[in-house]
């Protein structure tokens, strides 16, 4: 079967200018891979080809073969939200999680991970209160990868390697 074929990434649809024309829903473990086959909201079969190193984020702006603009949206899904009294405490469950290099999304007076029952035992033996819910998941993306107000074909800074 034919698939409408992506392999452009244009930005964040704010900062795009551009109305979209149809969505594509995905769950975080398919917005960080980039090359995959989908389906559009409205059924139409797609298959991504982006460049690699960086995850798809809510309202993220995508190009399709034929100049079909898709609109990114993150599809809820079943996380822990562990939520504390004190910055001091999310600070620290931030810090724990973090050193197993578990995919965080951050609010001050919450965090949440995707659902592990270790984690959420440690989160509650250092004073957490967690739940499981479902919502969208948008950790951070990490110090390595483009923000998302940076589009990925320029990241707006030169290396000293390049100017050597």
């Amino acid at each position: 079967m034919a698939y409408l074929r992506i392999s452009t990434l244009i930005g964040v649809g704010a900062e795009a200018g551009s109305k979209h024309q149809a969505t594509l829903t995905l769950p975080f473990e398919l917005r960080q891979k980039t090359r995959f086959k989908s389906k559009l909201d409205d059924g139409r079969e797609v298959g991504l080809f982006l460049e690699r190193g960086r995850t798809l984020q809510q309202g993220d702006l995508l190009i399709a073969e034929d100049d079909t603009v898709i609109q990114v949206r993150a599809a809820d899904e079943t996380v822990t939200q562990a939520e504390a009294d004190s910055s001091l405490l999310i600070a620290r469950l931030c810090f724990h999680l973090g050193n197993r290099h578990v995919p965080l999304q951050i609010n001050e007076t919450w965090l949440r991970y995707q659902c592990d029952h270790v984690l959420d035992q440690l989160v509650e033996s250092l004073g957490g209160r967690i739940a499981h819910i479902s919502a969208p998941f948008e950790p951070e993306s990490g110090a390595y990868q483009q923000s998302k107000h940076q589009p990925s074909s320029s990241h707006g800074h030169t290396h000293a390697a390049e100017n050597a």
